[in-house]
């Protein structure tokens, strides 16, 4: 493999034109402010599969409520989904919180400086280890995320260019003294500039070494991928309120999807059921107890990366049998406190805001009512 010969001719041209236009274009983005290895590495991993608008609302959050390596490490796993709720693709928060650990104890609280040490800490993969090497230590390590990848596809005008292809184009174009600014500068040019559609080529410095503008055709690189339709789940929910107005919740086990955080128990409907008896069976499997299903309380839709739901929270009542977590990690009745502080997903959150004002109560089945506890 060898890069084309075109970057090897034109390279300081390309490296010069794209400093100076992010030298003028950068965005004025939160964590490029008071830079530090952790803080660099809190935000790569915020960035992940995720937007950058919706990270700015999280970053300065987190970081005041764990302030170093050593503060997250020492928090409790609950803590820290706590304060990743809402930002989604959790297990990027428990990988964080194991990593910060890991540095704790193997490295005395300091990040490595090394790729290849970053590769091994929980969750960082080659992308994370390369922007942090090179923004926050100065490695020369190409940093290649989805952004980096069209805008040289673009440039080399191919259709699928292979990762390797695409980190040994750009480890040619780093430069050595700038490597972290070069690898901002790649990815701003993506997410600003050579977007996915409409690129903006007359707002772009790399232009004229363009392939695929001079093609007049950039939005064809790299070529599109056939998406499948995504799978569709009815989910149900049973919100449970006791003799003392407390609502039952479950922890979902760790190495479940959304693992660590707290639930209204229920879960898939299978083909031949009705949400009813599918939520009857889940309770029983999951917590070893016999409800009565009243009315809905709420219905909504939601999408994951990979599939889509329809969630029904029913009211529900126990009739028979002692809460056991039999497929969960633990179980609360939990109080409108309890509701506030501990982590959940979008969709159990919103069941939470309607639940908050009904505790103190105890609600029946049949006909959804609340009554006085007695």
């Amino acid at each position: 493999m060898s890069t084309p010969s075109p970057l090897r001719e034109q390279r300081e041209a390309m490296v010069d034109a794209l400093l100076r236009w992010f030298a003028e274009a950068a965005r004025p983005l939160p964590w490029r402010e008071e830079r530090t290895p952790y803080r660099v590495w809190v935000a790569e991993v915020m960035l992940q599969q995720t937007q950058v608008e919706k990270v700015k609302r999280y970053y300065a959050a987190f970081l005041r409520r764990f302030p170093t390596v050593e503060a997250l490490a020492a928090a409790p796993l609950e803590a820290v989904l706590k304060a990743w709720e809402g930002l989604g693709y959790y297990r990027r928060a428990r990988a964080l919180h194991r990593a910060a650990q890991t540095i704790v104890a193997e490295y005395g609280g300091r990040l490595p400086d090394e790729v290849s040490a970053l590769r091994r800490l929980p969750g960082v993969g080659a992308y994370t280890a390369g922007a942090v090497a090179s923004i926050a230590f100065g490695q020369a390590a190409p940093a290649v995320d989805g952004n980096v990848r069209r805008v040289m596809a673009r440039v080399l005008a191919h259709p699928a260019p292979p990762r390797a292809e695409i980190e040994e184009a750009v480890s040619l174009l780093l430069p050595a003294d700038e490597a972290g600014t070069f690898n901002e500068a790649l990815m701003e040019l993506g997410a600003t500039v050579c977007r996915p559609r409409h690129p903006q080529c007359r707002r772009c410095p790399w232009r004229p070494f363009c392939r695929a503008h001079r093609e007049g055709a950039p939005e064809q690189y790299p070529a599109p991928k056939g998406r499948p339709a995504l799978p569709h789940y009815d989910v149900v929910a049973a919100v449970i309120i006791g003799e003392e107005g407390r609502v039952l919740l479950a922890q979902r086990r760790a190495e479940d999807m959304l693992g660590g955080l707290w639930e209204f128990p229920g879960g898939k409907r299978e083909a031949d059921e009705t949400r009813e008896a599918a939520l009857r069976r889940e309770l029983l499997e999951e917590m070893a107890i016999h409800i009565e299903v009243g009315e809905p309380l709420i219905e909504m839709e939601h999408a994951y990366t990979h599939f889509r739901i329809t969630l029904t929270a029913f009211r529900a009542r126990l009739v028979a049998g002692e809460v056991r977590c039999l497929e969960c990690d633990a179980f609360l009745w939990a109080d409108e406190a309890d509701l506030e502080r501990l982590p959940m997903s979008v969709t159990d959150r919103r069941i939470a805001t309607l639940v908050a004002p009904l505790l103190g109560t105890r609600l029946t089945a049949g006909e959804g009512r609340a009554t006085s506890p007695t």
